[in-house]
């Protein structure tokens, strides 16, 4: 007699498709199997872009993207959600439709506003309707500083500064660092009941493509398998640096995170 083998955690992906396979949802699907979980991609946009930048996107339609994942919903127990780009204020509204049906499932929200190289990824209104609607339901915001910037509208400010306009906003807020010139990267949780968490680690050389990515889908992962946050924060960090430490240049621009072992599929 066969025994049925477990379900891993389904995790609801929503973001856009990046062609060079560095970041977007083929990030989120291998660093969420390298975490034991299953990923379920709902395409939010198509963009045109390589490991240098993006040139241009296109928004879905609406009720194609609600379609996608009503279906997924329908079918299959979604333990978390992570958002990536979603690069306008209607797929903000969608986003907010569908976690009426998931209301117990933690939302990691990756508020992907420019690409690595520095194009545009959303309208200027997006970050706003994040901020004022999406960022309240989520468990968790991962921006990078640059993208704390906007979401705070202050055109400078360190992460402190970020985080007193954001925290009113949102339960969690991990302000990633790595974007100065320092010998080590500093990585800040803030927490709304005040507790604050610093995860230092080393800076290592070059830029890379799709790092925020891997990060939230690492941690959507985590939740998903029912690890307590700070405790999941910091394996999504260590996690996604290793990643970077042994990241690969398949084209012409930035680097890419390895996120599953070149033995995976031997």
């Amino acid at each position: 007699m066969n025994i049925p083998t477990p379900s891993r955690p389904v995790v609801l992906c929503l973001s856009g498709h990046d062609p060079s396979g560095g970041a977007g949802l083929q990030a989120d699907i291998e660093a969420l199997i390298a975490q034991g979980c299953h990923a379920a991609p709902t395409v939010t946009a198509l963009t045109v872009q390589d490991t240098q930048d993006v040139s241009d996107f296109r928004v879905l339609d609406r009720e194609w993207v609600l379609a996608q994942a009503n279906k997924v919903i329908a079918d299959m127990p979604v333990s978390a959600v992570k958002l990536g780009m979603l690069g306008s204020v209607e797929m903000v509204d969608t986003v907010l439709e569908l976690m009426q049906r998931l209301e117990h499932a933690p939302l990691v929200c990756d508020p992907v506003l420019r690409a690595g190289g520095g194009g545009s990824l959303g309208k200027d209104d997006v970050g706003y309707a994040m901020r004022e609607r999406l960022l309240p339901v989520a468990r968790i915001a991962t921006p990078n500083l640059p993208e704390a910037r906007i979401l705070a509208e202050l055109p400078e400010g360190d992460a402190d500064a970020c985080a007193d306009k954001l925290l009113p906003y949102c339960q969690n807020l991990l302000i990633t660092g790595g974007h100065g010139d320092e010998s080590e990267v500093h990585n800040r949780l803030y927490c709304r009941d005040g507790q604050q968490h610093t995860f230092v680690c080393q800076r290592l050389p070059g830029s890379y493509h799709g790092s925020g990515c891997t990060l939230a889908s690492t941690l959507a992962g985590r939740l998903a398998l029912g690890e307590e946050l700070v405790s999941a924060v910091r394996t999504a960090l260590d996690y996604t640096w290793r990643t970077l430490r042994d990241a690969e240049q398949p084209g012409h621009g930035q680097y890419v995170p390895r996120r599953l072992p070149l033995d995976f599929c031997s």
